[in-house]
């Protein structure tokens, strides 16, 4: 019979997608008062991969994605989720129209897991109306994407990030085990 032990702490990331009337400097200031400091922003660029925020968010988003200074136990994605909508809905909300989408998702050694409100074939239920889906795995010394993995987590921008993001994870590990 196998052992019951706790999983390794994951980093913590965001991607997030926003209209361009939103100023980022006040978004990452928001962001780091409720989620800890910000160690990691990839480059800014358009969102063009799909239409289907476009009724609610407008033409012409923004994907960006960044990482906290912030291991958490993965099994907290499900309150994160549940406060990044909060912020979405009291922050950033005009006339019932999110400005801003906050994804939240973990970063382990081997993989990306994010969060989402919806269900499907290859997500698992995490709890509290909260789905989490496995978006990459780290294999070969890259991320890789699976058959469901979204096209802009498929870009070079995102696999130059989480490999990025997976180094200062590393490090944060080896200090938890006494600088192994």
């Amino acid at each position: 019979m196998g052992q019951i032990t706790q999983p390794p702490k994951a980093l913590l990331f965001f991607g997030i997608l926003r209209s361009p009337s939103v100023d980022f400097e006040t978004l990452k200031c928001d962001l780091e008062k409720t989620f800890g400091t910000i160690v990691l922003k990839s480059d800014s660029f358009p969102f063009h991969e799909t239409d289907y925020y476009r009724d609610e968010m407008g033409e012409e988003l923004v994907r960006t994605w960044i990482g906290f200074d912030c291991l958490i136990e993965p099994n907290r994605l499900v309150d994160i989720k549940h406060e990044c909508n909060s912020i979405e809905n009291e922050r950033y909300s005009v006339s019932g129209r999110r400005m801003v989408n906050l994804d939240p998702g973990y970063l382990t050694l081997g993989k990306v897991v994010l969060a989402s409100t919806k269900n499907n074939q290859h997500r698992l239920y995490l709890g509290r109306g909260i789905f989490g889906e496995a978006t990459l795995r780290y294999r070969r010394k890259c991320f890789e994407p699976w058959e469901w993995t979204f096209s802009d987590y498929r870009r070079k921008e995102a696999e130059h990030f989480f490999i990025q993001l997976r180094i200062i994870l590393k490090k944060y590990l080896q200090k938890l085990q006494g600088g192994k």
